[in-house]
């Protein structure tokens, strides 16, 4: 017995969506109408852009701010470093416990200093001890 053949699936093809009417800038040649697949190219230029590394030391530094570009003389601030935070477990441990262990903290050498820009107030860097 043979089998007989039976109904054929139908074939699909792809139609397309109707577009849609141009715009009125299309229209009048204001605009040319791009493709979804069409990519936009943008032009890039290359800009490098310079900075000099001003050497930042424990007292104020005249140099240009690189937000603002400002001639400037940088403002200051200390805080206890690394280093006195150390010192004051070292006297600690040593049993100078009754405030002997926060002269550290007193003493400007063992202090970082912050530099910032007095015009626009950007942190500039830091100096460690």
């Amino acid at each position: 017995m043979s089998k007989a053949p039976g109904p054929t699936p139908p074939q699909y093809t792809y139609v397309p969506p109707p577009s849609a009417p141009p715009s009125y800038q299309e229209a009048i040649g204001g605009v040319k109408p791009t493709s979804p697949f069409t990519p936009i190219v943008h032009p890039v230029t290359n800009t490098t852009i310079l900075t000099t590394v001003v050497p930042i030391g424990r007292s104020a530094t005249h140099m240009i701010c690189p937000t603002c570009n400002a001639e400037i003389e940088t403002t200051t601030r200390t805080e206890p470093g690394m280093i006195a935070y150390l010192s004051g477990f070292v006297i600690a441990l040593l049993g100078c416990w009754f405030g002997c262990c926060l002269i550290p903290c007193c003493i400007d050498e063992c202090m970082d200093v912050h530099h910032t820009c007095p015009n626009c107030k950007a942190y500039l860097g830091r100096n460690r001890r």
